[in-house]
């Protein structure tokens, strides 16, 4: 025997509003936990101080940053404004300049904060990429891709880094010291350069910057040797 057909069943209005709305609101649901989770890669993405290095999105798709060797880097990236952070754009990356902060005892904070202060205009143009702190610490002020009020007429290819030091020697203490070699080194294999192509701020103005490597030779030596060691090493983690 034939199966009975169930009688149509009309759909009232207010029943397919709702339905339309709870529709709607699942697309809704859906369409906001991709977008979540592409804002959760992006924010894995962006802290990852290698990543921020770059400071290209378009960049960083084409040629990925390899953080193997890096230090822990705070990215704290200056607001733009025409006295610390032009946002101009580095046409290469040549070299890297060492200088020293010429503040005994500041912090890398402080003086992240003092570049971040000049953004008001009190007629000072200053900023570094990079500042390593008396603890060690690495602060990112400038994205690699820009140039920062460093280094003078090397502004246009070289990242800078300043240097805390805890006194008026201007001599980096151990943990700034091996710090400040790891980030030298590691920028270094990063943008294809030699310890050759890491110069003192005093290398391109005679400015007495960063002091102790000015003043003691051997020391400024020393420290370009351990430069190399640290690119043999960071190789040596990529292989």
């Amino acid at each position: 025997m034939a199966q009975k057909r169930k009688p149509y069943r009309r759909l009232s209005a207010s029943y397919k509003k709702r339905r339309r709305v709870v529709y709607r609101n699942r697309v809704l649901l859906l369409l906001g936990v991709i977008f979540l989770a592409g804002i959760g890669v992006r924010v894995i993405k962006g802290r990852n101080p290698l990543q921020e290095i770059r400071g290209d999105e378009q960049v960083l798709a084409e040629s990925p940053v390899d953080w193997r060797g890096a230090p822990a880097i705070n990215v704290q990236l200056l607001t733009p404004n025409p006295y610390s952070r032009p946002q101009l754009k580095l046409s290469k990356v040549k070299g890297i300049v060492i200088h020293y902060t010429g503040n005994a005892g500041t912090s890398a904070q402080a003086n992240h904060d003092y570049f971040e202060s000049l953004k008001d205009g009190s007629g000072t143009s200053a900023s570094s990429h990079f500042v390593v702190g008396l603890d060690g610490e690495v602060i990112q002020c400038i994205p690699s891709s820009e140039e920062a009020y460093a280094s003078n007429s090397r502004n246009v290819d070289t990242l800078s880094i300043e240097t805390c030091h805890p006194d008026e020697t201007g001599k980096f203490n151990e943990s700034t010291y091996n710090t400040l070699v790891q980030l030298t080194g590691w920028l270094c294999v990063e943008f294809d350069l030699k310890s050759d192509d890491v110069i003192r701020h005093y290398d391109v103005t005679g400015k007495i910057c960063p002091k102790y490597f000015v003043e003691h030779e051997d020391a400024w030596q020393q420290f370009k040797d351990d430069v190399g060691n640290k690119m043999e090493e960071v190789r040596n983690q990529r292989t």
